[in-house]
This record gives structure tokens, sequence and C-alpha cells, in this order.
């Protein structure tokens, strides 16, 4: 029975890589690769000479058929991503799944995770947690995507675009309302930042954009039960009858009532109009 290993490369800085996956790398005789070019940068940093095939979402169903031929002549293989570990939010599925059914074994080699390392240094709760990967581009599935994740009290990881960020902060401050958040940009690299703060705060902050590979961490719902629709135009009542805007109003309750702040802030607008 031959071997898939699964592994695991650094998600910038090329020391993040360990003994086993190095040594994996050396003995193989294929290593598949999202980007060659890039992957070809480590191998050469640690004199690994075995040369990368490339495995995208574009060439995955005929690189899969390549790879389970040369499994059934005995060779070996391993499956690396541009950075971090396969398969999350990376090609893989479809040729792990096929080694899986043609009765080879699949190996996971551990090591970076972009997941973690922003989980970890996010100072939110650490588990349990929730990884949505990238939000659909189509905005209603964007939207079914946030609707279905508004409730889940765990912590939340998900991947962004710099050019992206500014407009997803925005939009998830809109959805979930002003929750504890981080943004963890550039993880291990020269550049690495780690912001944390409100998503009000982050908005403003990244209102232009950034650059570098971005990986957000956001708070989970309260514990406590969303509002009912009777409570919640009381308390929006209670909130106008202090002077308190709209704004303030969606910005206050949208984590408790558990909609979207749009609906809150039309809501608050049309109890501060009545007679």
């Amino acid at each position: 029975m031959a071997t898939l290993y699964v592994v695991a490369t650094p998600i910038g800085n090329l020391e993040d890589v360990t003994l086993r996956a190095l040594r994996v790398l050396r003995e193989v005789e294929l290593v598949l690769a999202e980007d060659t070019r890039r992957t070809r940068t480590l191998l050469t940093r640690h004199d690994v000479r075995t040369r990368p095939l490339s495995l995208h979402a574009h060439n995955e169903a005929q690189r899969s058929r390549e790879v389970l031929k040369a499994l059934a002549s005995g060779s070996s293989a391993a499956l690396v991503s541009d950075a971090g570990t396969p398969l999350v939010s990376d090609p893989g599925e479809r040729l792990v799944a096929a080694v899986i059914a043609a009765g080879h074994a699949v190996v996971p080699v551990p090591g970076p995770s972009a997941i973690l390392s922003a989980l970890v240094a996010s100072g939110l709760p650490a588990a349990p947690f929730l990884f949505v990967g990238f939000l659909p581009r189509r905005r209603g599935e964007g939207d079914a995507l946030l609707a279905r994740i508004r409730g889940h009290t765990e912590t939340i990881v998900l991947f962004e675009s710099p050019r992206r960020l500014a407009a997803t902060l925005r939009r998830l401050l809109d959805a979930l309302g002003d929750r504890p958040a981080c943004v963890a940009r550039e993880l291990t690299k020269l550049h690495e930042e780690v912001a944390r703060g409100s998503l009000q705060e982050l908005a403003e902050r990244f209102g232009e954009g950034t650059k570098g590979e971005v990986t957000l961490v956001i708070g989970g719902a309260p514990e406590e039960p969303a509002l009912d629709e009777a409570a919640l135009d009381a308390r929006i009542r209670v909130l106008v009858a202090e002077g308190s805007s709209p704004r303030e109003i969606a910005g206050e309750l949208t984590p408790a009532a558990g909609i979207p702040k749009r609906e809150i802030y039309a809501r608050a607008q049309a109890i501060r109009e009545e007679p």
C-alpha cells in the first residue's frame, strides 16, 4: 500500500517547518504543490531536491489520475499548499478522497496553520471555534452564511483578501453587531500585525484596506438568549426616550437581538417617528 502525505508548510517564516516534513519531502517521489514557484523556494532553502508538480483547482482531476497511477506502482507522494495545512481553503480534497477510495494510505504531517496562529494571538476564546473559510463572493450566499452563524457562541475564524477587508469588516458589523475581533495580517512574516478591537474600531482602522494575507477572528454571540420582538421593541422605545439615535440603538442591540443591524436600525427609525 502506497502513501500520500498531507504536509503542512510555513505560512511565512521558512524556519517554521518541521524536521519530519523535510524528511518526507526528501523521501517521496512526487511533491504536489498549489504554486510550484512558492514551494520551490521552500525546497531550495532546505536543500530538498524533489521537483514539485502543480496541483490546483484547474488540474486537480487530471493530476489525481496521475498520482493514483504513481501510487499503484509503489511510489509515494506528498501534497503541500502555498502555505499552512493543505485542503483548508486550498485544493486537494478531490485527490485525498480518490487516494482513500483506491485503498492507499493518507498520512497527515502537521505543522503551521494561519487559523490556529490567529486564534491564539487574538485574545478571544480559543475553544470552541468555528472556521468558515472565505465569505462567498456572491452577496446572497454570504448573507445566508452570516445568518447561519449569527447565533453561534463559538469564536469565529475566517479568511479574507486584503482588498476586501474593509468591506467585510463593515458587513460583519452590520450582520453580527459590534463584537470583539482581531485582524491578523502577514502572520510570521516581516510585517506581521495583530490588531485587536471591536468590529467598529477595526472597520475604521482598516477603512482603506490593507496588504498581505489576512485572517479574521470574531467573538461569538452572547450566551444570553436573543430578545424576542416584543422585548426588542420595548428596549428600543426606552433607548429612543433616552435620546439615542437609530444608529446607536442598532449598534447596542444587534448582538442580543440576533437579527441584522440594518433591521434594528429600521425598527428604531420607525419607532422614533411614531406620533
